[in-house]
């Protein structure tokens, strides 16, 4: 979508609470929102749609904060990474130890052994290097907007990338890949 035309639907709803101008928005972006969400969740696919749901009703409730200074896919993921976070420091003190077990025993059959790979490596970094890694790898966003979405520099993004990278390559190598 043009940024133009979000800006235009933006207004709309902020002025006028025109649902429908905010129904094209969340279609726009609502896959990319949710794919960062089932990264950062490795795969429970459940989370990521309420997560998703959580962020696009706090971008409803806050459109008239949006000041075009940024996308409004950028403001979106700025809220989503919020979003992500509160629920990660909620839950913090309760984490369920067995919640890589139920991940699996959730996943479909068609899942690829490179997938729960994939998630397996996700899971050994931190948030911060998870987040800058779905970001950049699987939502193509430029270090310069990962630093706007979460609210840090460009060179400590930089350095989440690098470690983050380091950690995944190397548990894939151990795995049989190359």
């Amino acid at each position: 979508m043009e940024r133009l035309e979000d800006i235009s639907l933006v207004t709309q709803v902020a002025v006028f609470h025109n649902r429908r101008a905010f129904d094209k928005l969340m279609k726009e972006y609502q896959s990319p929102v949710r794919r960062f969400f089932l990264t950062q969740t490795l795969g429970d696919t459940q989370l990521s749609d309420d997560l998703a749901q959580d962020t696009f009703i706090k971008a409803y409730t806050h459109i008239d904060q949006f000041q075009a200074k940024s996308s409004f896919l950028t403001w979106v993921f700025r809220i989503a990474y919020n979003v992500f976070y509160d629920y990660v420091r909620s839950r913090r003190e309760t984490t369920d130890i067995d919640s890589g077990a139920v991940r699996k025993m959730n996943a479909s059959a068609g899942d690829s052994n490179l997938r729960m790979d994939l998630y397996d490596a996700l899971q050994l970094l931190s948030d911060t290097e998870r987040s800058c890694i779905t970001l950049q790898l699987m939502e193509g966003q430029p270090i310069d907007k990962i630093s706007e979405i979460m609210d840090m520099p460009q060179n400590t993004v930089k350095s989440h990338l690098s470690r983050g990278k380091k950690k995944m390559a190397e548990f894939l190598r151990n795995n049989g890949y190359q």
